[in-house]
C-alpha cells in the first residue's frame, strides 16, 4: 500500500486542493518510478490509477494519453465520485478519441506531437469546457479523496 505522511497531508490542504491532490499522485508516481508498465500498474489500486489518471487528464485534457484514460474506467469511476459533468466530458472526447485511435496512438517526434494540437482541433471544445471547470472538478475529486483516504494511501501519522 502506498503510503504518505500526515504532516505532507495537512501542509499540502493548507495550501490548496490541487497541492493536497499532488502528495498523492507524487507518491503514486514514486512507486512505480513514473512508468505505467505492465510491471508497475498492479502496484496501485484502481482508485488510485483513477486518480493519476485525473491528474494525467488535467495536464493534457486526456486527449493524449488516451489508452490510460479512455480504455480504464476512468469516465464511470468519476461519475462515481460525484463529478458527473466530468464524466460526460470524458465519455464525449472518448467516442472523438476512438474514432481517430490508431493516428493518435503512433509513435511521434516532439514537433509531430506538438502539431497534433492543431490537427485535432475537434477537442477544442471539450478542453475549454474543461478549463471552464477544472477548478470546480479538483475540489470535487480532492473532497471525494479527502472522505476516503484509505483508498488512497495509508496515512502515516
Amino acid at each position: 500500500m502506498v503510503e504518505v505522511a500526515d504532516s505532507a497531508l495537512q501542509q499540502a490542504a493548507g495550501e490548496g486542493m490541487d497541492a493536497f491532490i499532488q502528495v498523492f499522485t507524487d507518491a503514486y508516481k514514486e512507486l512505480t518510478g513514473g512508468e505505467l508498465t505492465a510491471e508497475t500498474m498492479p502496484l496501485l489500486t484502481g482508485e488510485q490509477h483513477s486518480l493519476l489518471a485525473y491528474q494525467i487528464f488535467r495536464a493534457s485534457c486526456g486527449v493524449y494519453h488516451g489508452g490510460y484514460i479512455f480504455a480504464n474506467p476512468f469516465a464511470k469511476v468519476m461519475r462515481l465520485w460525484g463529478v458527473g459533468d466530468l464524466s460526460k466530458l470524458v465519455y464525449a472526447a472518448k467516442k472523438i478519441y476512438d474514432a481517430h485511435r490508431e493516428d493518435l496512438e503512433r509513435e511521434r517526434t516532439d514537433d509531430e506531437f506538438m502539431a497534433m494540437y492543431e490537427q485535432y482541433e475537434v477537442f477544442d471544445a471539450l478542453e475549454d469546457e474543461f478549463l471552464e471547470k477544472e477548478e470546480e472538478y479538483t475540489a470535487l475529486v480532492a473532497s471525494y479523496v479527502d472522505e476516503h483516504l484509505d483508498l488512497f494511501a495509508k496515512i502515516i501519522k
